[in-house]
């Protein structure tokens, strides 16, 4: 892959962000999902991602014949996209994904096409995806997610009962844990232990702080055990699935 297709890439990837999110105000994106097909903001802000793209296909030197019928396309599927978006409940996380994920995979579709990419010469070999490493990795993030998830609940579950957790925000000690238990496990993998002592030190500092102020010693030795589990466990997967990549 040359330098300048590459280049190409990011700069279509880079004007769709533009006109995504910081061109389409807010009350676009509402009128759009009131009234889906029909309002005027979707054609301009399929307009504005038309034309975007089409100036950076012209400034990459593709000829204007193939670069009109490139705009053309992603015009046409950022519509469809967006229209069938539309139809969706508003701010679900899942569909966010989901929209952003079509809107890449036809861009990047565009640009192999005009660009005649290789897939040979791809950065990154799709046999990859099949090693063992890259299974063992998947798997090791997968397990420390939501089965980490469950086994811990399970374990807690003896002293869950007797503790108040009213006033606290619900299943948001579950999407915490998640959420660290994926940093611990990067910064394992990734030969970075000291950042670990600094996650721990930062959650002790914004959770036992409070705690210790409401005077609760149950939550607080549940919140403490919870938070013990989660890390030893993530520790121990990472260091085991860290020796197996080195002796794979």
């Amino acid at each position: 892959m040359s330098e300048t297709s590459l280049s190409l890439l990011l700069a279509l990837l880079l004007a769709h962000t533009i006109a995504d999110f910081i061109l389409q105000s807010d009350i676009w994106a509402k009128q759009k999902q009131q009234h889906h097909w029909r309002t005027i903001s979707l054609y301009w802000h399929v307009a504005i991602h038309s034309l975007s793209s089409l100036a950076v296909i012209i400034i990459f030197g593709i000829e204007i014949s193939i670069a009109i019928v490139a705009m053309l396309i992603i015009g046409l599927t950022h519509w469809l996209v967006d229209v069938l978006k539309s139809y969706t409940p508003p701010r679900q996380v899942r569909f966010f994904l989901l929209d952003q994920g079509l809107h890449l995979i036809i861009l990047t579709a565009v640009w192999w096409w005009i660009t005649d990419a290789d897939m040979a010469v791809l950065p990154i070999d799709i046999r990859m995806l099949w090693q063992p490493k890259t299974l063992l990795i998947a798997l090791t993030y997968l397990v420390v997610t939501r089965p980490a998830s469950v086994l811990i609940a399970l374990i807690m579950r003896r002293w869950s009962e007797g503790v108040d957790t009213r006033g606290t925000l619900a299943d948001a000690g579950a999407r915490i844990g998640m959420l660290e238990r994926f940093l611990i496990l990067t910064f394992v993998l990734s030969h970075q232990m000291a950042a670990i002592g600094f996650l721990l030190t930062a959650k002790s500092v914004l959770r036992f702080g409070d705690l210790y102020e409401d005077r609760d010693r149950k939550l607080t030795e549940y919140v403490l055990l919870g938070t013990m589990l989660s890390f030893s466990l993530t520790l121990t997967l990472g260091l085991l699935a860290r020796y197996l990549l080195s002796v794979l």
